[in-house]
């Protein structure tokens, strides 16, 4: 059987790469601190899919357990790696503790970077393999950390999908917009403003990453309606940036 690693598997996005890759036949390597939800996904997906489901507590803003993870990844096999797990934080910049920043930067940009690339170098060795950086389409506004670190998730993912898919190794980043998951009440954001139609489910979100993983691209942005935002906010004037900057955190 086919193996995939997913990070942040418990919930959301997670748990939708970890249920559509189980029904599919792979068996699963479940990376989340929290041990007791691990157990018990890992649980619920080998009893509905008939896999072995692997659970690997760590705490990718921990670079000593982002190192076991890779490791793991190294000793293989693993075939899809899913970096999905991932926080933002409530408050504006100045308002954080500066390693609460550091902390959101360590898992939304150093254990992507080192995860894809303890993943890379084994599945260029043997000629296939997947990888999907989950993003989001924030990373085409200026709002704050958050945007600037899923910026870099996009364009480091685009140029190695561009870069390695002539090798048989698929590079994408998934960039969605609002997704009904535990994100914004882990963080208590107040998402009432937030139009009925701007929310998306997880499940047809990796529907549609699935299929344009298969399908060669290196970006997906799911929906038409995120499609027309995300190329609206590249060529937005510099007046509505600015202002867009102001709002940032």
């Amino acid at each position: 059987m086919p193996t995939a690693l997913v990070t942040g598997p418990t919930s959301g996005i997670g748990r939708a790469f970890a249920d559509a890759l189980a029904a599919e036949g792979h068996d699963l390597i479940l990376v989340s601190r929290d041990e007791a939800r691990l157990l018990a996904t890992a649980d619920e997906l080998g009893s509905a899919h008939g896999i072995a489901a692997e659970v690997f507590p760590a705490d990718l803003s921990d670079l000593d357990d982002t190192r076991r993870v890779e490791e793991r990844i190294r000793r293989g096999p693993i075939d899809v790696l899913v970096n999905n797990a991932g926080f933002s934080l409530r408050r504006t910049f100045p308002d954080n503790d500066v390693e609460e920043e550091q902390q959101t930067m360590d898992v939304l940009v150093r254990a992507v970077m080192r995860l894809t690339h303890a993943a890379l170098v084994p599945m260029l060795e043997a000629g296939r393999g997947d990888v999907v950086n989950v993003s989001s389409v924030a990373g085409y506004t200026v709002r704050g950390t958050y945007a600037a670190h899923k910026a870099w998730v996009t364009n480091f993912s685009a140029w190695a999908g561009i870069r390695y898919r002539s090798s048989g190794v698929r590079v994408m980043a998934l960039c969605p917009g609002f997704v009904r998951t535990e994100f914004h009440q882990r963080m208590d954001a107040d998402m009432s403003g937030i139009k009925g139609w701007m929310w998306l489910d997880a499940d047809p979100v990796v529907r549609a990453a699935l299929k344009d993983l298969r399908a060669g691209k290196s970006v997906s942005v799911p929906t038409a309606r995120y499609k027309v935002l995300s190329r609206l906010a590249r060529i937005a004037p510099d007046s509505l940036v600015e202002k867009a900057a102001r709002r940032g955190r």
